[in-house]
């Protein structure tokens, strides 16, 4: 079984804030959003978060589960991935010929996490294994995994739950249009 890189691990727990089947959101709130990156050591406890703020990490979520959506063939929406790329371009990383792509040392505490978010998705997208994470095919769940297959064709995150409703919907549509 192929194991999942940090930098996967951090932007699957990211993307999977947002839960579409029990009408959830972990960061609805500026205060949400900060206990979530301080539950990862992202952020210090006591640092506030600014709506400004608050609106970027939501657009770079929506523009990375939409971007999940296409490695299992939906169409993503323009529109969300344009909002994450400007959320990306206004933070900047450090680049240095010692080592990895690290946080600005100008960036606010409150947007360092967003900085490292885009080095964590760089990092997948340099090594191919962005392809890997995916948002489940089964609209009704959308929750993004982390794909072992071989040759990286899985679709759901379940199989035996979001692999079997859709599984069960065609089969259901074949009888249908036969009958």
């Amino acid at each position: 079984m192929l194991e999942q890189p940090a930098p996967a691990v951090l932007v699957e727990a990211f993307v999977n804030t947002v839960d579409v089947e029990e009408a959830s959101d972990e960061i609805a709130t500026p205060a949400g959003l900060s206990a979530w990156l301080a539950g990862r050591g992202l952020l210090d406890g006591t640092t506030g978060i600014a709506a400004d703020v608050h609106a970027d990490y939501l657009a770079l979520r929506a523009g990375l589960r939409e971007e999940l959506g296409a490695h299992v063939g939906d169409t993503p929406d323009p529109e969300l991935l344009a909002a994450a790329d400007r959320v990306l371009a206004a933070h900047p990383v450090l680049i240095t010929a010692r080592g990895p792509l690290a946080v600005a040392p100008a960036l606010a505490p409150e947007r360092e996490p967003l900085a490292s978010l885009a080095i964590a998705w760089n990092e997948l997208t340099t090594t191919g294994d962005a392809t890997r994470l995916k948002r489940c095919a089964e609209h009704t769940c959308a929750w993004a995994f982390w794909d072992v297959s071989k040759n990286r064709s899985r679709r759901w995150c379940s199989m035996r739950v979001c692999g079997n409703r859709n599984k069960s919907r065609a089969y259901a549509s074949r009888k249908r249009q036969t009958a």
